[in-house]
């Protein structure tokens, strides 16, 4: 059964090495071409894609007792895909009969099936880019890298600490303990992994794979089987994923349904019932706040890994490149129209200015240079869409509409429906208003203080009440940055310095950076730190007083 494992022990080991030296690496190509694709895998996801609209979605031997799914395209238009959906009793029984073949199986064997799981899905990355793009609003490039090859890496970078964690210690051992003139005493010690019992992701809206596959994967690689509850709104990338993932276990001779799709409709959600099922032992979950708080409130039987709602702050203090820091800006709030949970909301700026390679500016020269430097990113209709993307839900436009009075207007958002770009409103430091929690999408306060020291405890404090994934700042003054450094760690938020070039407040890269510290409100989980993967199994052992050969 380790046939998978050691097909792909290469990947393994490279992989362990990079979340070891945290360095850039990748088996993955997050670049949409032909070249490493193959020539026609862009038409061919094209053409996968349209098959699925309209038509059930196979997942052969599935729970269902019924059909369900109600997705919508942000672009327009109804998927009309319906996928089969079981009762919660029926797929919490399925997933307990797939138990214990799959903590049989063991460490070598699961993972050979998660890294070829993993393998194919990045095959398919085109149509995961248009089930991605269709499902989130996401624009086609950033749906297929984030649907398709950044979410792998995320998957893979799981399964490598799951693999470190499960072989970091000896599985058998001989302990000899000296008595001095007496025979030492001499016992053969045996420790078994048991998996946690049956998990459950809970995904999201905007990043469905992206978010969901380090829990997905950490889990099946530990032995414990997986209920995937996708959004309503973003079903088909983790249907997906589900249908790949049954038809490499039942391959390998394991029950396919140690993957298990839980698809419900709005007002027919089936989400509380199956986390507070006392099987589940394990819960992945991105989302809001509240529901969070609805689940440590009842779903106290399982381990629960959040990532929740947070305020990304940005200080600007000073800068050596006023042009490169008001583009990149630009960019970062505009991308995917503001939905990302890395996205920038308050931007500190102190009321008398900031110093810049072009002069000091004033708080109004600071925000009239940004909203400057949004339109001219945007100018450009097909750049526009390929950088903002649609809205993935139709409240987001209507709460955007009820902020305009919460501020003073430096920059109105433009166009209608689901496609929208920034809206950027100067407030005072201490006012009372949105900017005091998250605001979900196109959206950033200008907030004014009264110096730059005021923006990093003000940005560190709501970091640590309301909690943040993300904090930039932009500064010139050594002394200050190791104090903004002091004051965010303390506030458990990871902080970028001064990005001017094609890289972003935004960006999170597998291996490399833990997305989320699990240090504040923002969630308890880091993705993908030993505490995510470790505490999905634990070590049992049994030992006896070794027996001498006869």
């Amino acid at each position: 059964m380790t046939a998978l494992f050691d097909r792909h022990r290469e990947m393994l080991d490279d992989a362990v090495k990079a979340v070891q030296s945290r360095a850039f690496w990748t088996p993955f190509p997050e670049v949409p071409s032909g070249k490493i694709y193959g020539e026609s895998a862009k038409a061919d996801g094209e053409a996968a894609y349209a098959a699925l609209l309209g038509q059930p979605f196979a997942l052969p031997g599935h729970p269902e007792s019924r059909r369900a799914g109600a997705e919508v395209s942000p672009f327009g238009g109804a998927l009309g895909i319906t996928y089969p959906a079981a009762d919660v009793p029926a797929l919490i029984a399925a997933a307990e009969a797939a138990a214990p073949a799959l903590a049989e199986a063991g460490p070598e064997a699961r993972v050979g099936i998660c890294l070829e799981i993993l393998t194919r899905l990045n095959r398919i990355s085109f149509l995961l880019g248009n089930a991605t793009m269709h499902t989130t609003g996401q624009a086609f490039a950033m749906a297929f890298q984030a649907g398709g090859p950044h979410a792998q890496d995320r998957g893979l970078e799981a399964v490598a600490v799951a693999w470190s964690e499960m072989t970091r210690f000896a599985r058998d051992a001989i302990w000899e303990k000296p008595q001095g003139k007496a025979a030492p005493l001499v016992l053969e010690k045996h420790w078994t992994l048991v998996p946690r019992g049956l998990a459950l992701t809970i995904g999201c809206n905007t990043f469905p794979t992206w978010n969901s596959y380090p829990g997905i994967f950490a889990s099946l690689a530990t032995g414990n089987p997986v209920i995937v509850k996708p959004h309503p709104g973003a079903i088909l990338p983790l249907a997906l994923t589900v249908r790949v993932a049954r038809e490499v276990l039942a391959e390998a001779g394991l029950p396919a349904d140690a993957v298990l799709l839980a698809v419900d409709e709005p007002g027919a959600e089936v989400t509380k019932a199956l986390a507070s099922d006392p099987a589940i032992r394990l819960i992945d979950y991105t989302g809001s706040a509240t529901f969070g708080g609805w689940l440590r409130d009842n779903a106290r039987q399982a381990q629960l890994f959040t990532e929740e709602t947070g305020v990304n702050s940005i200080t600007l203090a000073a800068t050596d490149d006023y042009a490169g820091m008001c583009a990149n800006l630009a960019f970062s709030l505009s991308l995917y129209s503001g939905q990302m949970c890395t996205a920038p909301q308050n931007i500190y700026i102190p009321r008398g200015g900031i110093d810049t390679d072009e002069g000091h500016k004033s708080f109004d020269a600071v925000a009239a240079a940004l909203a400057g430097a949004i339109d001219d990113l945007l100018a450009d209709p097909a750049r526009a869409a390929g950088v903002s993307g649609a809205l993935a839900n139709p409240a987001t436009a209507a709460r955007l509409e009820g902020l305009r009075g919460q501020g003073r207007v430096v920059r109105d958002s433009a166009g209608e429906g689901r496609l929208r770009s920034p809206l950027l409103l100067a407030v005072e430091d201490g006012q009372p208003g949105p900017q005091d929690g998250e605001c979900f999408g196109p959206v950033a306060f200008l907030i004014a203080v009264a110096d730059a020291d005021a923006g990093i405890t003000a940005a560190a404090e709501i970091a640590r009440r309301k909690g943040a994934i993300t904090a930039a700042l932009y500064d010139t003054d050594e002394p200050r940055i190791a104090r903004a450094i002091r004051a965010f760690a303390d506030a458990g938020v990871n902080l970028s310095i001064n990005l001017t070039g094609n890289i972003f407040v935004n960006q999170s890269a597998a291996f490399s950076d833990f997305h989320v510290t699990g240090g504040n409100p923002a969630g308890n989980a880091s993705l993908t730190d030993t505490a995510f993967v470790a505490s999905r199994f634990t070590r049992v052992m049994w030992r006896r007083p070794l027996r001498q050969a006869t």
